[in-house]
């Protein structure tokens, strides 16, 4: 009797885990163990001095943009994903993006989900531009750029913080952070680019790569309408290959399909008609 007692107890613990896990409390779970062991682990082999695994060749930098059929200069788009670890930096070729480079970060800090206060540690999510202004070649973090947070949208919302930036080391209060080297390379090419004549480089963060999947693993959670927001700006890009023009209607990001007189855009207050986003 007592044996029957104790396995039908077991079983319960295993369906209440099991149940919890499949929760959106559950997948917070998950996601968080995941980003702390992935965490430990960069801050591991960034002590010992080795590059992060995924690291591109950087001292192949001239072949590999040979190989591309680039040189330094031409448009560039950047794309941030959070759960990943990693930063893609797209160039444009024919009018069109192509994936040049895939990064991992070393480090960046909170959770999924936006920054919403000062002080909160969070990482950035959303779509922001940087100019030459918000460069800093005298960083403390070797190299770093600004995302230009808060921007129009997180401003709407009440939300502010400071300086969150892309930069060097692997270290993080609210930045992207990947490694002395990688910024190094990341920017060459973003300055290049801005010298050129691109006017504001669009680099676009998100929690997670915004498959359907990813989405559906997480409904329920408190942020998945503005994930479901940003999504569509992800899937226009990942639809034309050119960064969307991104604008704030009603308290919403609002998205158009972009084009070579938009990619250095700034994200404004505006209210097209019948476009993705809007209401």
């Amino acid at each position: 009797m007592l044996r029957h007692l104790l396995v039908s107890l077991v079983l319960v613990a295993l369906a209440a885990g099991g149940y919890f896990l499949f929760s959106p409390q559950g997948r917070k779970l998950i996601d968080r163990v995941h980003i702390n062991m992935q965490r430990a682990e960069n801050k591991t082999r960034h002590r010992a001095g080795e590059a992060l695994p995924g690291t591109p060749d950087l001292a192949r930098l001239d072949a590999r943009l040979a190989a591309a059929g680039i040189a330094p200069g031409v448009p560039v788009y950047i794309r941030v994903f959070k759960l990943e670890s990693e930063l893609e930096l797209w160039v444009e070729k024919d009018g069109r993006f192509e994936l040049f480079a895939t990064y991992p970060m070393c480090m960046w800090s909170g959770r999924l989900g936006p920054k919403l206060k000062e002080g909160d540690r969070q990482a950035p999510e959303g779509f922001y531009t940087v100019a030459k202004e918000q460069l800093s070649p005298n960083s403390r973090m070797h190299l770093s750029f600004n995302l230009g947070f808060p921007n129009v949208y997180d401003r709407g919302k009440g939300r502010t913080g400071s300086f969150l930036m892309v930069h060097g080391g692997c270290a993080s209060i609210g930045c992207y952070a990947v490694t002395d080297a990688v910024v190094d390379e990341i920017w060459g090419l973003v300055t290049a680019a801005l010298d050129q004549g691109q006017a504001r480089i669009p680099v676009h963060a998100f929690p997670f790569r915004m498959t359907e999947r990813n989405l559906r693993l997480r409904k329920g959670d408190k942020w998945s309408g503005f994930w479901a927001d940003l999504k569509q700006g992800y899937d226009l890009f990942e639809t034309d290959k050119v960064p969307p023009a991104v604008g704030v209607c009603d308290g919403r990001y609002v998205f158009e399909a972009g084009s070579a007189a938009t990619v250095g855009q700034a994200v404004e207050e505006r209210c097209p008609s019948g476009v993705a986003g809007s209401s």
